[in-house]
């Protein structure tokens, strides 16, 4: 046995129907679609979501909660992982470009620093904005603060 002699399961591939054959056939004729209505016609689709007139998933579930379309999302950095690049690269301030080319961010992300963990390095860092505990870790190692 190789693979030039494999095979399928006999039984298990079945041929596809084909219609609009002939009488002969028993799917010549209408072609399976019956007589009249829109679903008899060329060009028809059904909604999305659709369900034969049943009560569809989409409205029988409850809706919980609100999505604020106007809601900004950051991408946080914690102090940490500034105190890691400062070390590794030799860093005296932080900004948005630096943390890019380290693979912290992306080009349409909103920068914030989070207060996780130490900074001992006196750093300028500048971000979209700044948690509380961060900002007063930053200011107490000897930096500063500025917001893009």
């Amino acid at each position: 046995m190789n693979l030039s002699n494999l095979k399928p399961a006999t039984g298990s591939i079945k041929s596809k129907k084909r219609i609009g054959r002939g009488t002969g056939s028993g799917r010549g004729g209408t072609s399976t679609r019956g007589h009249k209505g829109a679903g008899s016609r060329s060009g028809t689709s059904r909604k999305i979501g659709f369900e034969g007139g049943q009560m569809p998933l989409q409205r029988r579930l409850p809706k919980v909660g609100f999505k604020n379309p106007n809601r900004v999302e950051y991408v946080g950095v914690n102090l940490d992982v500034l105190q890691d690049l400062a070390e590794k690269h030799n860093l005296t301030s932080v900004d948005f470009e630096s943390l890019r080319t380290h693979g912290l961010v992306s080009k349409k992300d909103l920068v914030k620093i989070l207060g996780r963990g130490e900074l001992k390095a006196k750093l300028e860092v500048k971000a979209h904005a700044f948690s509380a505990t961060a900002q007063k870790q930053i200011e107490a190692a000897g930096g500063s603060i500025v917001k893009l």
